[in-house]
């Protein structure tokens, strides 16, 4: 699976999460019966949907959202480990299942931002030979000059015709 396809998956789910955490039936008893919610962690966890939706367009903004959610998912899910802190100082509940949901989320997305590159995935112009880079001239259409084939020096036609 590639970052794009990640960036697509974390969108939708984390769009999911947000629109449903906004419901105030969803607020009181919290999401599934498992994840403390309020209106700012929902609306937290929508727009890293839809960033995760707009990022899902190409493999190099994918990964970039994987890692960034990877860091901003760790630091939330880190805060809500510690005392004090795992209310996000009164704004937002990130105790109870909400902690393993972001650090799991920040895991994945490491290894989807992080990831060695797989050679089938890089690029094919890479090689630095001339007959295999991008600088091969016999794959380009260029347009050849007009006197080299119509001029006085075309070798088809006599030199008087």
């Amino acid at each position: 699976m590639s970052s794009a396809a990640f960036a697509l998956i974390a969108g939708v789910v984390y769009s999911l999460l947000g629109i449903a955490g906004l419901f105030p039936a969803a607020l009181v008893n919290g999401q599934l019966g498992l994840f403390p919610m309020n209106v700012p962690l929902s609306a937290v966890h929508l727009v890293i949907g839809v960033c995760g939706l707009a990022a899902a367009s190409l493999a190099r903004f994918g990964r970039v959202y994987a890692r960034a959610l990877c860091v901003f998912l760790g630091a939330l899910g880190v805060m809500g480990l510690i005392r004090g802190l795992d209310v996000a100082f009164g704004a937002m509940p990130l105790y109870g299942h909400n902690i393993w949901l972001h650090l799991g989320t920040a895991a994945i997305a490491a290894y989807f931002g992080w990831r060695a590159e797989i050679p089938v995935l890089q690029d094919q112009y890479h090689n630095d030979e001339r007959r295999q880079g991008k600088g091969d001239r016999r794959r380009h259409n260029t347009a050849v000059e007009r006197e080299r084939r119509r001029g006085a020096y075309d070798r088809r036609t006599p030199l008087g015709a």
